[in-house]
């Protein structure tokens, strides 16, 4: 699957828990703290792949799931430059000191697998829209 795919088929799933959240009065604080991970395996089963094997995407204690992908990826399914031989598909724009690029056969692609920036609930808070796609506006 694309970048673009995932990106598109996400934002419906986002928008679609966020909707039932408002439907039922939920706040932002609320709304914030639904998205922990422990609630979400539970309730959201299908929002992520790993919960089906109640697995976190990072190994932090207080995973927060609102900002699942991070405001700081940039992607292009079509190529944003080449390196040598290699073409490369995704960067972190803030250049984190916990994330690398990783070179998949002639594809080069940002490896977020360290970095746990988007998934602080304070992070969540001082980013929070009920948009997922307006705080995500700058990925493509």
């Amino acid at each position: 699957m694309s970048y673009g795919l995932w990106f598109d088929a996400h934002a419906k799933k986002h928008k679609s828990i966020i909707d039932k959240l408002l439907a039922c009065g939920s706040s932002k604080e609320q709304i914030i703290e639904y998205f922990v991970f422990e609630n979400m395996v539970k309730n959201e089963p299908d929002f992520c792949p790993l919960f089906a094997q109640n697995k976190k995407c990072h190994a932090m204690q207080e995973l927060n799931c609102y900002l699942c992908a991070c405001p700081n990826f940039r992607f292009d399914d079509e190529g944003i430059k080449k390196v040598d031989d290699k073409t490369q598909y995704s960067y972190c724009s803030i250049d984190s000191k916990e994330g690398s690029l990783g070179v998949y056969g002639q594809a080069i692609h940002q490896d977020c697998s360290a970095c746990t920036v988007p998934h602080a609930g304070d992070y969540v808070r001082k980013h929070f829209d009920l948009d997922w796609k307006k705080i995500m506006k700058n990925c493509r």
